[in-house]
């Protein structure tokens, strides 16, 4: 069955429908009108394997740019004799 996406022209809900056939009658779930348009489908790739290897990666990154900023901090300290 495939997966449609629908914007009311009413409320301006979005959501999706599941038809057998796009000429199936489909209306709005939140106010029950037929003035519907559909909209592009967009894909969505969510996954706690990929949240998790982002973090990691974001996590490793951050800690680089912490540690060249202490560096670049103490290189600094060493060189200006303020």
């Amino acid at each position: 069955m495939p997966i449609y996406e629908y914007l009311c022209g009413a409320c301006a809900h979005e959501f999706e429908a599941f038809l057998r056939k796009p000429t199936d009658g489909v209306s709005c779930p939140a106010c029950q009108s037929a003035n519907l348009e559909r909209v592009l489908s967009r894909p969505r790739v969510h996954s706690e394997a990929r949240k998790s290897r982002s973090m990691r990666a974001a996590k490793q990154r951050d800690k680089s740019q912490a540690q060249e900023a202490a560096y670049t901090q103490r290189q600094y300290e060493l060189n200006h004799d303020d």
